[in-house]
């Protein structure tokens, strides 16, 4: 009878294999069963960041075309970073501040030196680009804009994923499209703008996704609305594009996952590589 061994001679050619072959094959063994309103739950991550990304273009129009003063952004900014850091701290009663070992001043000596070097160096942001046309710096800040949305982390455990690397290119197009404004306090409140919305902001919405769930989806949808009020000033074209991209994200493309995952089939059996379970660190001494 032949045995599924290389070890013993056998009357049976090395690639013969028995009609036991398939009996051990299984389909789908890693598959995962995803729930439809709990696969929109998620896309949520999606949505803040499409919508962070649109209100960061659209403040940066008004104040381009002189729609909106440089001081009334930076006092709106302020203020919500104010609030922000107090339910920071008050969704989980401290416990990350705790476990951190950061203190407030830590916090606000960070912030003054931020201000005052991003401040001082606003000229130089300002005149920066001067020399580079202003298509090739609007398509410079499209392409950081579209790199940040590509990397960043949204929760999933994959290789494209760099936090770093998204949040630097979004501050890039951020000082890209702010050497285009009229003065330096306008770059200086735009890239000041730029890191409070793409720095601060995700980690708020990360710590209201892990504690309060229900108040992480009202907080995302109240936010989506604010995108497409604003949009809808500039382009009610845009905004209903705008609309449609976001309820395909969190709506259709959920629902065209879950329909997928029944056409998944893959095999596993014998042929699969050996993967070695047990501990061979005593070999390595």
């Amino acid at each position: 009878r032949w045995q599924k061994v290389l070890y013993e001679r056998q009357p049976y050619p090395d690639n013969y294999v028995d009609q036991r072959f398939l009996e051990e094959l299984r389909k789908n063994v890693h598959a995962r069963q995803y729930r439809y309103w709990a696969v929109v739950f998620q896309s949520g991550a999606v949505v803040q960041q499409l919508c962070s990304v649109c209100v960061f273009v659209l403040t940066w129009w008004y104040m381009d075309a002189g729609m909106l003063s440089p001081q009334g952004l930076f006092g709106g900014a302020l203020a919500s970073s104010l609030l922000g850091y107090v339910l920071f701290d008050a969704v989980d009663g401290g416990a990350g501040r705790w476990e951190s070992g950061r203190t407030r001043w830590a916090d606000l000596k960070s912030t003054l030196v931020f201000t005052a070097f991003t401040y001082g160096f606003s000229p130089v942001l300002k005149t920066l680009t001067e020399s580079i046309s202003t298509d090739t710096i609007y398509a410079m800040s499209a392409l950081m804009l579209l790199g940040h949305l590509i990397f960043f982390d949204y929760g999933a455990n994959a290789a494209i994923v760099s936090s770093t690397l998204s949040l630097n290119m979004a501050i890039f197009a951020s000082v890209c499209l702010a050497s285009r404004l009229p003065r330096s306090l306008h770059a200086f409140v735009m890239v000041t703008f730029a890191m409070q919305i793409f720095a601060l902001w995700p980690m708020l919405q990360k710590k209201l996704k892990a504690q309060t769930p229900r108040c992480y989806v009202g907080v995302t949808v109240l936010f989506a609305l604010a995108a497409l009020a604003g949009l809808a000033t500039i382009s009610s074209v845009g905004a209903v594009l705008f609309a449609s991209l976001l309820l395909a994200i969190s709506c259709l493309c959920p629902y065209c996952l879950i329909r997928l995952q029944l056409l998944k089939d893959n095999i596993h059996g014998p042929w699969d590589e050996a993967v070695i379970k047990e501990d061979l660190s005593r070999f390595l001494m």
